[in-house]
């Protein structure tokens, strides 16, 4: 290696590749060890990803709400919702009860945080241990003073009529009446918990009869 240099070559490309390349080339040599390990770093990196960007979002929202006050904070949240949303609702049209859990579960284990998932004959109900979001930024104190991020301190309905309620949890009240299902309906339906961060949320996915079965 040249002097001045810290890494040689062979480091440097290992450290430019993805991890999942990486990954799959141990496994298939049999290597499990580094494998495990490969599999423990992706993950590391994804949380990482997915805590940086959640995190400045709610930052970004804690700005508006506190610079320009609730009802622009609640016009943000609405028109971001819906917008967003538009991109997601063709994904489970004409699909079945079945393969829409099995749809919105690909998005929601992005969160790598495991749920408890319940069914009966009119719902399923998904019950994580902490909210992978909101939640663990109460409980890891991202909300404490002085610099913590916003809290909305009116009751009000996007806040569920709750006070001092966590500002990325705003999102689940605009989430409620998106009309994702084909009859107008919203898809699903978060209820959160009295004290997040502590005790878990819920989400409710009804078996609607206006979704196509497939053959």
């Amino acid at each position: 290696m040249n002097e001045g240099r810290l890494f040689t070559d062979e480091e440097l490309k290992a450290m430019g590749a993805r991890t999942l390349d990486l990954l799959l080339e141990a496994i298939e040599a049999g290597d499990g060890e580094k494998a495990a390990g490969l599999a423990k770093r992706m993950y590391a990196e994804f949380l990482g990803m997915h805590d940086f960007y959640r995190d400045w979002l709610t930052d970004l929202f804690s700005h508006v709400g506190r610079e320009f006050g609730d009802e622009a904070l609640a016009r943000a949240m609405e028109e971001t919702m819906v917008r967003f949303s538009r991109r997601l609702g063709p994904r489970y049209h004409g699909k079945s009860p079945r393969r829409r859990m099995e749809i919105l579960m690909t998005g929601l284990r992005g969160h790598l945080h495991p749920l408890k998932i319940e069914e009966d004959n009119e719902k399923f109900t998904l019950i994580p241990e902490v909210c992978a979001s909101g939640g663990r930024q109460v409980k890891d104190g991202l909300y404490d003073e002085p610099k913590g991020l916003l809290r909305v301190k009116k009751p009000q309905p996007m806040t569920f009529n709750r006070p001092d309620f966590p500002v990325y949890c705003v999102h689940c009240y605009f989430g409620n009446s998106i009309p994702l299902n084909e009859d107008g309906s919203p898809m699903f339906i978060c209820e959160p918990s009295t004290d997040p961060g502590h005790q878990p949320c819920r989400i409710t996915i009804e078996k609607k009869g206006v979704w196509v079965e497939e053959s």
